[in-house]
């Protein structure tokens, strides 16, 4: 498994070995003695799913507040996206800086998001699953957007020219200045 740093506290791509011969591959996505052994120990308590039918759906940016705040651990089962973090954390000197990596079904590579931070996604593709590991339940009084287009986070998402499909939720979303994320740095 290889682990890189993002550029942002606790973000990292996580890459799984791949154990392949010409009937396909084997790859252990999660194995809880390798992740603790790279320092990453969090305790994952549900699984999700997301499919997105066509190219340039765009999730996010979502986050839920403390005390049911997430890591996400985030792969592509089929397709590709590009994958986005942004810091939320109050004080925090990245405040609103955000990262990104495209995940694809075929590379298998993984994003670890973790709390304080917002996460969105675009399909890069039609036919999109995206499995999701947490450590907290859903919970919508918590649930909250930013808004993916906020002019002073400037995420760079390769739409080249396309508008994105968005839900309801993430169209009526405020900008991170306006938004209580309920994260404060603890440096």
């Amino acid at each position: 498994m290889n682990v890189r740093d993002l550029g942002l506290d606790g973000v990292k791509e996580i890459v799984p070995a791949r154990y392949g011969d010409a009937r396909g591959y084997f790859s252990e996505t999660y194995n809880h003695k390798r992740f603790v052994d790279a320092g990453i120990e969090l305790d994952w308590i549900q699984d999700n799913h997301s499919f997105s039918a066509e190219k340039h759906v765009l999730r996010g940016l979502h986050f839920q507040t403390p005390t049911f705040a997430q890591d996400k651990l985030v792969r592509v089962v089929t397709g590709a996206v590009f994958d986005v973090a942004v810091d939320i954390r109050k004080g925090s000197p990245n405040f609103g800086r955000w990262t990104g990596v495209t995940l694809t079904a075929e590379a298998g590579n993984q994003i670890l998001v973790p709390k304080g931070f917002a996460h969105g996604f675009l399909t890069l593709t039609p036919d999109v699953h995206v499995i999701y590991k947490v450590t907290a339940p859903y919970a919508p009084d918590n649930d909250r957007s930013i808004r993916y287009d906020d002019a002073e986070i400037g995420i760079e998402w390769p739409l080249d020219g396309a508008v994105p499909q968005l839900s309801q939720k993430d169209e009526q979303a405020g900008s991170l200045q306006d938004t209580d994320t309920g994260f404060v740095y603890q440096g």
